[in-house]
């Protein structure tokens, strides 16, 4: 059993997968509930409209994860952010359900977030408890407004792509070594390595999952030759 959230970090090899794949829709996974500080967010849940949501209701906390596609339940399994911050540390608990069907709660003291990464190992992440902040909206929003200036300056917003592909190891940028490996611009097949971000690949048309797995391969060589460094896959592939 595969668990779709809305495959922004996401590749799928040409062949397709094997399995069932699980997406979570409907009115009843995809809504929200506010009381006062407190948002109980459903994992279908788009993200970045809690995120302006939360900002019409004057609560600060989300935004931070501005910007970064995705639904609240992939968001919560990866650990999703950015420099500004990441979803995890607004999160108090979390609603799961095990791959028998068996739904069950985990809350903060055994929940544990790291760098695009939780200890959550169930299937489905159906719902997440977050506790925010009252904040001046303006503020809130200007906040926001940096972010996606920022995103826009630095990203290639306007492409067809996965978000980044490598996690950046510690204390170092992905996107940095790869640029100084000498290997922006480069393309395979449909592939290339962004000229705007190092670490994005932009799927031109005609682009396969190979195109894309060659690619990732080539870049990881390169960076591990030149620099002793192993990247490891931010983009989760199916």
């Amino acid at each position: 059993i595969y668990v779709l959230g809305h495959g922004s970090n996401l590749l799928i090899n040409d062949e397709g997968v094997r399995g069932a794949v699980v997406k979570l829709a409907g009115t009843e996974l995809t809504h929200r509930e506010f009381e006062g500080d407190w948002i109980t967010a459903y994992g279908g849940a788009d993200l970045g409209e809690l995120v302006r949501e939360c900002a019409k209701r004057s609560l600060a906390g989300l935004e931070g994860v501005a910007g970064i596609p995705g639904s609240v339940g992939g968001a919560v399994r990866m650990n999703a952010g950015g420099v500004y911050g990441d979803v995890g540390s607004a999160v108090e608990s979390v609603m799961l359900m095990d791959s028998d069907g068996n739904v069950f709660e985990r809350e903060k003291p055994d929940l544990q977030f790291d760098y695009r990464w939780t200890n959550i190992t169930a299937k489905f992440i159906l719902a997440a408890r977050l506790k925010l902040s009252a904040g001046d909206p303006e503020q809130i929003l200007k906040q926001i407004k940096e972010i996606w200036i920022y995103k826009k300056n630095t990203q290639p917003l306007n492409t067809k792509n996965a978000g980044c592909v490598f996690k950046n190891p510690r204390g170092l940028s992905a996107g940095a070594l790869i640029d100084r490996a000498g290997m922006k611009g480069t393309q395979i097949g449909g592939a290339q390595v962004s000229e705007k971000h190092a670490n994005f690949i932009v799927a031109h048309e005609g682009c396969k999952s190979a195109d894309i797995l060659k690619l990732i391969n080539t870049v990881r060589q390169s960076v591990k030759e030149q620099f002793d460094v192993e990247l490891e896959l931010e983009v989760e592939i199916w």
